[in-house]
């Protein structure tokens, strides 16, 4: 005979039933303290940034829209009054001020190439598998960076001095009568101290950079024989293309910040004017206790150093993209 299936009925529960709880009240969602943990972090950073970069810039750009006014026989104390654009107007009118950031640019067009392209040959030579005493000479390089720039400038002071100095001799041992302290020297003298103190700091970038190249790299370019400068020029220098990128544009801001080395240099040499750099002229402003034209002066020099940085950087990096 066929049998049905047989429908087994769901067991029951046979302790006492228990009660469905409630549903929870909603709260509040909780905050999640992690995503604020690195502001934290951030925050000591940009309260000193603040306070020591962005507070003396706004506090120059007011300070160079105001003037002194002084009226009767001066007997009354001034009164600052607002002059708008006038102080930039006569700062741009002052050839001496003028003439010094010409003057500045001047030495940064032929001292920075120069100097970055003797610290990329050290760096390229200390960073080469066959050149002995890479310890001695990475020391060497880098030691007149550690130098002070006041010392410095001193030590080429002695250096430069006519009656003493031993270059001066040398020279017209052989014929040549050179004035390192004349007008016409003395931009090459300032850029030569300046490329002395600076070369071994960017040559020490510049080899950080290379270290941190792949061997893979170098040893796949070594079987396709490309060695030696064939190698440093495809591979190497491309590669270490950001950090010359950075040491650049340190170099053009540090050359048109000039000061402490034409102020030593004033002693062995009087006819280095107080205005011969622009950081020179507005020092000259504040001794005079003008300081709104010095104001002025240094907003006018921070312009110049902003537009030639990012004008620099948008340069490079559109004929990069080009390429």
């Amino acid at each position: 005979m066929h049998q049905s299936p047989t429908t087994l009925a769901p067991a029951r529960p046979t302790g006492p039933a228990r009660a469905t709880p409630p549903p929870l009240a909603p709260r509040g969602r909780a905050v999640d303290w992690r995503r604020w943990t690195p502001l934290g972090f951030l925050l000591p950073f940009a309260a000193l940034f603040l306070i020591t970069f962005i507070a003396p810039i706004c506090y120059a750009l007011h300070q160079s829209l105001f003037r002194l006014r002084r009226s009767g026989l001066g007997l009354t104390p001034p009164t600052t009054v607002f002059t708008g654009l006038s102080n930039y107007t006569d700062a741009l009118a002052d050839e001496a001020f003028t003439s010094s950031v010409v003057r500045v640019l001047l030495i940064g067009v032929v001292q920075v190439p120069l100097m970055l392209g003797l610290a990329l040959l050290l760096a390229l030579l200390l960073d080469a598998r066959r050149t002995p005493g890479k310890r001695l000479f990475r020391l060497a390089f880098f030691l007149p960076y550690a130098i002070p720039g006041v010392i410095g400038g001193l030590m080429w002071s002695f250096l430069y001095q006519p009656d003493v100095s031993p270059i001066a001799d040398a020279l017209a041992g052989i014929g040549l009568h050179v004035d390192f302290t004349s007008d016409s020297w003395l931009p090459w003298s300032v850029g030569n101290i300046l490329t002395w103190g600076w070369t071994g700091y960017n040559m020490i970038v510049i080899h950080s950079a290379l270290k941190a190249i792949p061997g893979e790299l170098t040893e796949a370019a070594a079987l396709d024989g490309c060695t030696g400068w064939r190698l440093a020029w495809h591979v190497k220098i491309p590669l270490v293309r950001p950090a010359l990128l950075m040491t650049t544009v340190f170099s053009i801001i540090g050359t048109a910040q000039l000061y402490n080395e034409p102020v030593v240099m004033k002693a062995v040499a009087p006819n280095l004017s107080s205005s011969w750099t622009p950081i020179m002229a507005a020092q000259n402003e504040v001794a005079a206790n003008n300081y709104h034209a010095a104001a002025t002066r240094s907003v006018i020099l921070a312009l110049v150093i902003f537009v030639l940085s990012f004008g620099f950087m948008r340069f490079v990096n559109k004929r990069g993209a080009a390429l």
